[in-house]
């Protein structure tokens, strides 16, 4: 008992202490409408996902659309990072601000290129998603749009499977 005890503290203080750091780099990868490689001065790289947001998948419907238009915001841009924690894939979540700029989720979200969080999605995230929605913007022209994280149910229950 004491033993679990250590072990989950030293997980929620790992946890705590991911989300505390800060980070500065250069984007030189945009992998999908929300996730990025960044490259630190020491030539460290880091791969972060965009925290609060969920874009379409590549092979989604405006999934291009969204990547391109993260592109145009970060590629080749010094940014700052606010770590947030990880997914349970291990990939780093963050709050990413361009230098000179504004928070990328915004502007994803208000042209229609994004969801919340399927959990605990943040409210100012969530009115901003709203807000596109019902000027049906972006991917909400559609009657009903198929959130990435359904989508990706849906290909994971596709693929071929083993025993």
């Amino acid at each position: 008992m004491r033993r679990i005890m250590l072990v989950t503290a030293g997980l929620l203080i790992s946890i705590f202490a991911w989300s505390n750091e800060m980070i500065s780099g250069k984007v030189m990868t945009v992998v999908d409408g929300n996730t990025v490689v960044v490259i630190l001065e020491d030539q460290s790289t880091y791969k972060i996902m965009l925290y609060g947001i969920d874009c379409p998948e590549l092979g989604q419907d405006y999934g291009d659309v969204a990547r391109r238009y993260l592109e145009k915001l970060l590629l080749d841009r010094t940014v700052t990072v606010e770590m947030k924690g990880k997914n349970r894939w291990g990939t780093r979540l963050g709050v990413i601000i361009p230098e000179g700029g504004t928070d990328p989720r915004y502007k994803l979200l208000k042209e229609g290129l994004a969801w919340t969080a399927e959990v605990n999605p943040i409210p100012e995230l969530e009115g901003l998603k709203e807000k596109a929605r019902a000027k049906g913007k972006g991917l909400w022209e559609q009657d009903h749009p198929t959130p990435p994280w359904t989508f990706r149910r849906q290909q994971t229950m596709l693929q071929t499977k083993w025993s």
